[in-house]
């Protein structure tokens, strides 16, 4: 394993609300690992990162693992993160990915047979301020944000956990790119990254959207015209539709109050993207910045960081979105609201609440949600991304 020293840190987005608060329902000290599955919280801390880890019951409410939270092998940065995917489940259920970005790396724990974790191993991210990992099949990328080191890196993950650079992987990014996603499809065929940079000039630097197809050498082409320039300011999170993954869809954070929007690309197999319907869809929200899509491709969520709620959107077949309603996060009237990920039964969707330290449970049927819970966090928590086991 490779350690590097702590480098600086960086502030979340301007759109997130000062942090501050409790407000949440303590989680219980120790908990019986059940069959209802494990939620994984990147806590973000200075100093060691580290990674909450809970067991879910049956009905989809939290409590903490024994020994949570778990250490991971570099720093947080005390600040939170203004990207999604900060923290991810590997195709094959073994590990976790986890960004530290207060330290420029990147861990990867073993998950336990009771759901703890162990660290297996910590690399450089391969630039600076890594704040996204995504994984497929062993192919992993990692976007870094960050003056000097901002890229696309790509790395292999050996069956022991162990996370190797892939040679001549980099996409390189202006300065002021400052990406906050990337992803793989489902067939791991193309991966997208998003730009939330305000650059004036040229789509280099601007918010934008970066388009690829992955080779069978695990590198990446470019897409005819990528970057894609955005529909609106700050495109931020995005999500591939599980049911089809020539589907792309992406959050707009940085158009301003009651300005908040959903785009929708079709995908082609080179990775070109084309704008479906009248995209982008409004909300009438402010910072729409993370989004989930529902197992069965019915129903998209976007968390809206700036108004504290969730909107909901019908999916047609097409691609074209329908803006159904918004539910509020309630603690500290959810302002602050990051990074969700649905349960794999998809039955509950887990938000993390970071002005009020915790996770909130929202139970889901069809597009509508009902808070039933909020777990806390560990001290020193600066949440940034969740995922699922």
């Amino acid at each position: 394993m490779h350690y590097l020293p702590r480098k600086w840190p960086r502030t979340i987005v301007a759109a997130l609300a000062a942090l501050g608060g409790t407000g949440a329902v303590p989680a219980i000290a120790s908990a019986q690992t059940s069959d209802g599955g494990l939620v994984y919280v990147n806590d973000g801390t200075t100093g060691t990162n580290t990674v909450a880890a809970f067991a879910r019951a049956a009905d989809g409410t939290l409590t903490a693992l024994p020994g949570s939270p778990f250490a991971a092998g570099g720093a947080g940065t005390g600040s939170g993160l203004a990207s999604q995917g900060a923290i991810q489940v590997s195709s094959n259920g073994r590990y976790v990915l986890a960004v530290d970005a207060g330290s420029n790396q990147v861990s990867v724990l073993r998950i336990e047979r009771d759901g703890g974790l162990k660290l297996a191993d910590v690399e450089s991210s391969g630039g600076r301020h890594p704040v996204s990992v995504a994984e497929h099949d062993g192919l992993v990328y990692v976007a870094n944000s960050g003056p000097g080191g901002e890229n696309y890196t790509g790395f292999r993950l050996g069956d022991g956990g162990q996370l190797r650079p892939l040679a001549d992987s980099t996409v390189t990014l202006p300065d002021n790119a400052q990406p906050s996603d990337v992803l793989f499809n489902s067939t791991g065929t193309n991966v997208v990254g998003t730009r939330t940079g305000t650059g004036a000039g040229s789509v280099i630097g601007s918010s934008a959207i970066d388009s690829f197809r992955v080779g069978s050498d695990g590198r990446l082409t470019a897409a005819p015209g990528s970057p894609y320039t955005a529909q609106a300011a700050g495109p931020f999170g995005s999500e591939f539709r599980p049911t089809d993954p020539s589907q792309l869809f992406v959050s707009n954070a940085h158009a301003g109050a009651g300005a908040g929007t959903v785009s929708a690309y079709s995908v082609a197999g080179d990775g070109t993207l084309s704008s479906i319907g009248s995209s982008p869809f409004a909300n009438n929200q402010t910072a729409p910045c993370w989004v989930e899509i529902t197992h069965d491709g019915q129903f998209l969520f976007s968390v809206n960081t700036a108004s504290g709620t969730i909107s909901s959107y019908s999916i047609a077949t097409d691609g074209t979105l329908t803006h159904v309603g918004d539910t509020s996060v309630s603690s500290q009237s959810g302002v602050g609201a990051v990074d969700a990920r649905l349960s794999t039964d998809g039955r509950d969707l887990y938000v993390d609440e970071t002005r009020a330290g915790s996770v909130g449970v929202f139970a889901v049927s069809g597009s509508s949600l009902t808070e039933i819970q909020t777990v806390a966090l560990p001290a020193g928590a600066t949440a940034a991304g969740v995922a699922v086991n």
